[in-house]
């Protein structure tokens, strides 16, 4: 339930897909924030005699200057087998993906085609960016090793699910749950964590005008988790590694450093350490980080009492080189 003082809201599950996808579509604005663009395109993918199937829709992620990306969406109902039916899918997603790239390139270009205010934001992307037109930057999206990304949005996430897609696929997958919630005389409201919010926070950038720009996610290479005084020092600084955290799998690849925020009353980041691996807690949906070497000293660099960036209660994402250069916290993020 969610409640007011005025009214209180009731989980309405989705009966069918199209429920699903038509929510997604009242919400994509928010759901996946200014600078991704979510095409509705369900065309058949794949080359004949082979794995073949229809994707719900596609992704177009254009948050970073540098690295645009592509994830191909699979909108699902956590009633629907998730073993048997949404892993499979997904893995047939990647196998169809990597056998017709143009036909994927064809596919989306058209629905661009279709949504023009769409078109326009990829046109001015490309020219803003340094890409040559919209064909070279679906190029760049879609050619070339491990550019296959998997977004699944489902109303209720099973643990064992988020399991398997982390043990066992070698391609990101990032997860999106949507819930609807009715009010008494039928008005809706739905309940979701925007995509990759902890990456590239709109909501904190737009507070001031004199805040300094998000970093670039093609420039992430730093996850700083939070740590209480007591597993900071048995732990971080004792074992030379950090556990049982949730990370978004499109993020791994580019992890290189891990920093510690201590909560209060230090409240400040103190500590970072170069990772040597990051891999799967065992029968977990979370990740350890181990360290290549052992954590030292920074800064201390400091929450802001009512700053821009409040204090960390999950993992969140910057870079190395804006980290050592900041003074606050405000300039990490």
């Amino acid at each position: 339930m969610l409640w007011t003082l005025d009214k209180a809201y009731h989980e309405h599950r989705f009966e069918i897909e199209s429920e699903l996808e038509d929510a997604i579509l009242t919400v994509a604005p928010a759901l996946f924030g200014e600078n991704r663009l979510y095409l509705d395109a369900k065309r058949r993918i794949g080359t004949k005699g082979r794995t073949r199937n229809i994707p719900d829709g596609y992704l177009l992620d254009l948050s970073s200057a540098k690295d645009p990306r592509l994830f191909v969406v699979e909108n699902e109902l956590a009633k629907h087998d998730p073993l048997r039916h949404i892993a499979v899918q997904i893995l047939e997603f990647s196998l169809s993906f990597e056998a017709s790239p143009q036909l994927v390139k064809t596919i989306v270009k058209d629905a661009l085609g279709i949504r023009t205010d769409l078109l326009a934001r990829c046109e001015g992307y490309a020219q803003k960016n340094g890409f040559e037109n919209v064909d070279y930057l679906l190029e760049r999206m879609i050619y070339g090793n491990n550019r296959f990304n998997a977004l699944l949005i489902i109303d209720d996430l099973d643990e064992d699910l988020e399991k398997l897609l982390i043990s066992r696929f070698k391609f990101p997958v990032e997860i999106l749950t949507l819930q609807r919630y009715l009010g008494p005389n039928g008005e809706q409201m739905f309940q979701f964590d925007p995509f990759l919010a902890d990456v590239s926070p709109e909501e904190e950038a737009a507070l001031t005008e004199a805040a300094p720009a998000t970093v670039d996610p093609s420039e992430v290479d730093t996850i700083v988790v939070p740590a209480r005084d007591e597993g900071f020092a048995a732990t971080f600084l004792g074992e030379n590694r950090w556990y049982k955290i949730r990370m978004h799998s499109s993020m791994i690849p580019r992890i290189k450093y891990i920093a510690a925020y201590r909560v209060a009353p230090e409240s400040a980041i103190t500590h970072i350490a170069p990772v040597a691996s990051i891999e799967q807690w065992p029968d977990s949906n979370k990740y350890v980080v181990n360290f290549s070497d052992p954590a030292k000293a920074v800064g201390p660099i400091r929450l802001v009492p009512n700053g821009r960036v409040k204090a960390p209660q999950a993992p969140r994402y910057t870079s190395r080189e804006r980290l050592e250069k900041a003074q606050t916290l405000d300039e990490v993020f």
